[in-house]
């Protein structure tokens, strides 16, 4: 009886041995344990903009198109004027996005403003802010256009205010385009944009608050733009041309 106790207890430590042995080649070595998930690979950046409308020169189309921009007022409110006068011609080239370029001009008389008091308007107009006879035209003039995204962009350019020029970019969203159709017949393209600059840069410092204080006219301006332009006429012979807006 004994031996067969001795045979039964050798064989469960045989038994517990091969489990201990059978567990430890199932693990994990320490540098798989330890071993770190892999890097997202990052995506390459958007090099074309997806659009039917077709590349060439485009036009403002002023009807659907607004300029306007904002300044502190004093701590107050964030006072929005515009211009009412601007044209702009675009170069689009949607399959390489950075060769195309836009130059605008704007007419500082056209300045519109809210409920002006008496003499308000011919103010901002005089030798103090714009000094709009002694610079009739400002002008932006774009120099790079860098892709961030499959529809938006920074555009820099050359900004001319004031007699003075200083480059700005501006944040632009591409908000789509077609070829045309048969009630609208040639290609057209929207866009919405937003810059920000000083005005002190441009010489145009009268107002500007002393520091720490907000008793004044801001030094920053926001620039918010709306546009669209016609392009291109409507080539009927262009597979499956749209139809409808």
């Amino acid at each position: 009886m004994r031996d067969t106790e001795q045979e039964d207890d050798t064989v469960r430590k045989l038994l517990c041995a091969c489990a201990i042995a059978w567990l430890a080649a199932c693990s994990p070595k320490p540098a798989e344990q330890a071993k770190p998930a892999a890097a997202p690979v990052a995506s390459s950046p958007a090099t074309t903009v997806s659009t039917p409308a077709p590349s060439g020169d485009y036009t403002l189309d002023k009807a659907h198109a607004s300029l306007t921009f904002q300044v502190n007022h004093m701590g107050f409110s964030h006072y929005t004027a515009r211009f009412k006068s601007f044209d702009a011609k675009l170069k689009l080239d949607p399959a390489n996005p950075s060769a195309s370029t836009i130059n605008v001009t704007i007419d500082p008389r056209s300045l519109d403003v809210n409920a002006p008091p008496a003499g308000f308007l011919n103010s901002l107009l005089g030798t103090q802010w714009l000094d709009a006879a002694r610079y009739p035209r400002i002008t932006f003039t774009s120099t790079r256009v860098g892709l961030i995204g499959p529809d938006t962009a920074k555009v820099t350019g050359d900004l001319t205010l004031h007699g003075v020029t200083k480059p700005v970019t501006l944040d632009v969203k591409f908000n789509g385009g077609y070829r045309g159709f048969a009630m609208d017949p040639h290609a057209r393209v929207g866009f919405s944009a937003h810059g920000a600059f000083k005005r002190s840069d441009f010489g145009i410092a009268y107002g500007i608050p002393a520091a720490g204080t907000t008793m004044g006219v801001s030094d920053d301006v926001d620039v918010q733009i709306e546009t669209e332009f016609n392009g291109p006429a409507l080539q009927t012979s262009a597979p499956d041309a749209v139809k409808t807006p």
